[in-house]
């Protein structure tokens, strides 16, 4: 337990020095940092909206056009029943406000449709906020004689524009932030609105073009035998539509979709076989199974990939692509490939977004309340720094070492990920600080009992250390889970407080396990005392 192998000393001044060298760019100004050289880190961490202020945007959701599409999905509802059920048939099928009308052909056909009609009416369960809302109709029917009618309820209105509003917050949260390092705040406001709160953001105008992009995917066949005079004057067969290419000119693709974003797993920067920059992309099954059976059925032709209504790539199918992964070529610069690979693994907006009111913020809390914050912590660490002393004297001074490392360790990481802190991120970096040094008082305490019950300086030493090693691993290791399950499940500033109590457990684990230990193991071995002075 008190031997030191070479490897392992140079492990922990490696992660000492690279803590360091991370945490220092935070005490530097823009332009010390700019002379930085390349190889140095010149990431700096980045203070929350209550903290520097920010960006503050209202967005109203377009959900008007979520009730379109549900009655469209109605539609195919009953389109699908008349293709399935014999001798059952609809016809002069139409939306009429918020209602599909449509006709049974023949009488004694009208009972057998209100069966199989009636369970699209079923009642369902919906969230309501963090509220399970059970026996929500959403449609209702009707019939009068043998005109039927699927009209959306109040209810079910309702449901449809909250359920669009939840997904796009989600999408909107991939996209802003999405590594929840930046403790963004995104939340609903009525029933079509969006509140969204980025801190240490000074342009509204690039987190406007990030959010407000469709981002929908979508892949077709190319009509080929298309001449430039039909294309220009827009005359082509029924069945497809002309699309702008994205370096210029315009091509003719059949409406019918291949394969579309819905079915991405994942989607990443990368670069092509000519170092260009590139997002590779893969599909799930089921679209594996599509993209897969299209490149094989139609070798020698080219398919277009069209995002947002324009051709960005045409390529000519080489060979069957059956792996479910490919690549999207030609889209510009790396930047462009990083922010592309962002916006297709969020997902499309489920609704149009429109800017209804934006402005960039000042801090929350004003300048008294953060120097007064940073008064309390410069205090709370100074006693908790002067009580290791007065308790356990030469070992509190290592104890406090390791403190002061592993508050640049937290520093040096955080400005690594570009997290940014708030109030919670603080509150996480505080409690980590505290486990540090409890991590110690068990340690030395037990070498405090060892050393009591008879047992030399070197036995006591290594005793304490391994007494107390697992009672630190288990404390620590249901924190760091609870630390998983805040980032997985919250969002927000609760991602943020575990992002900064998981990396504090971590770096407290490293220097209250192995710094505190190899500094005092180095003590106890170049000094020999007769008994451990604590």
């Amino acid at each position: 337990m008190l031997t030191f192998p070479r490897w392992k000393v140079l492990m922990i001044f490696g992660v000492i020095l690279y803590g360091i060298l991370t945490a220092l760019p935070n005490f530097l100004t823009a332009d010390e940092r700019a002379e930085l050289p390349g190889f140095l880190p010149s990431k700096t961490l980045s203070l929350g909206l209550d903290l520097q202020g920010g960006v503050h945007l209202l967005w109203g959701a377009e959900t008007n056009d979520v009730i379109k599409a549900r009655l469209d999905n109605l539609i195919d509802q009953v389109v699908s029943i008349r293709r399935t059920e014999h001798g059952l048939n609809f016809q002069n099928i139409h939306i009429d406000g918020r209602s599909v009308v449509f006709n049974v052909t023949r009488d004694e056909m009208v009972e057998k449709a209100r069966e199989k009609l009636l369970p699209i009416t079923k009642a369902s369960t919906v969230a309501g906020g963090n509220i399970m809302q059970a026996g929500v109709q959403e449609v209702e029917l009707s019939h009068d004689g043998r005109k039927f009618k699927l009209t959306l309820t109040d209810q079910g209105i309702e449901v449809q524009k909250r359920e669009a509003v939840a997904r796009a917050i989600e999408v909107m949260r991939k996209r802003v932030d999405p590594d929840g390092t930046k403790e963004i705040t995104i939340q609903p406001q009525g029933s079509d609105r969006i509140v969204l709160e980025v801190p240490g953001a000074s342009d509204p105008q690039k987190i406007i073009d990030i959010v407000g992009k469709t981002a929908k995917l979508t892949f077709h066949d190319v009509v080929t035998n298309a001449s430039p005079e039909d294309i220009a004057r827009g005359r082509v067969m029924p069945g497809t539509k002309v699309l702008p290419m994205k370096d210029g000119g315009q091509i003719v693709v059949k409406n019918r979709v291949i394969v579309s974003g819905d079915d991405l797993t994942d989607a990443k920067a990368a670069f092509d076989r000519y170092g260009r920059p590139a997002v590779a992309f893969s599909f799930n099954t089921a679209g594996a199974l599509k993209f897969g059976n299209h490149t094989k059925n139609n070798i020698g032709r080219p398919f277009a990939i069209v995002l947002d209504n324009q051709v960005i790539s045409a390529p000519v199918i080489q060979s069957p692509i059956l792996g479910g992964q490919g690549q999207i070529t030609g889209i510009g610069t790396a930047a462009d490939a990083q922010e592309l690979a962002t916006l297709l693994k969020a997902g499309a907006l489920p609704v149009p977004l429109t800017v209804m009111e934006q402005q960039t913020v000042g801090p929350t809390l004003g300048a008294d309340a953060i120097a007064a914050g940073k008064k309390a912590s410069v205090i709370g660490f100074t006693l908790v720094v002067a009580y290791m002393l007065l308790t356990y004297g030469g070992f509190g001074v290592a104890a406090n070492i390791a403190l002061i490392t592993n508050v640049v360790l937290i520093l040096g990481a955080l400005s690594l990920f570009q997290a940014t802190l708030t109030l919670p991120g603080i509150a996480g970096v505080v409690l980590t600080i505290g486990m540090a040094v409890d991590a110690n008082v068990l340690i030395f305490e037990r070498m405090r009992e060892e050393q009591s019950n008879g047992r030399k300086p070197f036995d006591a030493m290594a005793q304490g250390y391994g007494q107390a090693f697992s009672t630190i691993v288990d404390a620590n290791i249901t924190t760091f889970i609870a630390a998983v399950l805040l980032y997985l499940l919250g969002s927000g500033p609760v991602q943020g407080f575990a992002v900064t109590l998981g990396i504090g457990i971590l770096t407290s684990m490293f220097t209250a396990v192995l710094q505190t230990r190899l500094i005092l193991a180095t003590w106890l071995t170049r000094r020999r005392p007769a008994k451990l002075p604590i």
